[in-house]
């Protein structure tokens, strides 16, 4: 079973049901899709919202390898995604020797302000954290306890690990930066970091026809 966790936002409702929705729909192997809501997380998640937290989602990442008993892998993701593969092939990517595995960005924002007027914010190993796969036996610094009292750039840095060698890379296909990264045939991973075309101010975005064709198949599968 591939257990994903996705980071879930009211605001972006239709963005999580869209990025599940290709993910099955692709899948070869048998996938377990677990939101993180809020309204699931009350009393083990407790942190006060920060005023630069974008998503409802930007901290509850952190839970992924505790809500999976530290045990086997989990695979997390933003919501804003579309996901243009098999996922079973991110999957296979699993490597022991680490105990979390991203895409390594080089990104540095260009804008000031992201979708719904948040503001963008600007730090070392940005968006590593928008794809993890955890190896979950090798996350056990990830308590409650501490994901609800750490910085965000201890969590989001993962300086939790203590060492940079625990961080393996995955390929950037799988953590494609819309708007950053150039258009390619080859992308497995589409990731609407700026603003997803389901908001009015990015409905032309790059990569905004995939995702409403997505939408569609959604919404009238098996209609001819």
């Amino acid at each position: 079973m591939i257990n994903v966790f996705i980071g879930y936002d009211p605001r972006e409702a239709v963005a999580f049901s869209v990025l599940a929705h290709s993910i099955h729909a692709r899948a070869s192997q048998s996938v377990s899709i677990t939101p993180l809501m809020l309204s699931q997380l009350k009393g083990l998640y407790t942190r006060e919202r920060h005023p630069l937290q974008s998503t409802d989602f930007s901290f509850t990442r952190f839970l992924v390898p505790h809500l999976s008993g530290y045990t086997d892998w989990s695979l997390f993701m933003d919501c804003d995604m579309l996901v243009l593969d098999d996922i079973a092939k991110l999957w296979a990517l699993r490597d022991e020797r680490y105990a979390v595995q991203v895409v390594k960005h080089n990104h540095v924002p260009k804008e000031d302000i992201k979708f719904l007027g948040a503001k963008q914010t600007k730090y070392e190993k940005k968006n590593w954290s928008s794809v993890i796969l955890f190896n979950n036996a090798k996350c056990w610094a990830l308590t409650p306890e501490y994901v609800n009292t750490a910085t965000g750039l201890e969590l989001h840095q993962f300086k939790w690990l203590g060492n940079d060698d625990l961080i393996g890379e995955i390929p950037n296909r799988w953590n494609h930066l819309v708007g950053y990264d150039a258009p390619s045939p080859g992308v497995s991973l589409v990731h609407y970091t700026v603003g997803g075309p389901y908001f009015e101010e990015y409905t032309n975005c790059e990569y905004a026809d995939a995702w409403r064709r997505e939408l569609k198949q959604m919404q009238y599968a098996g209609k001819t």
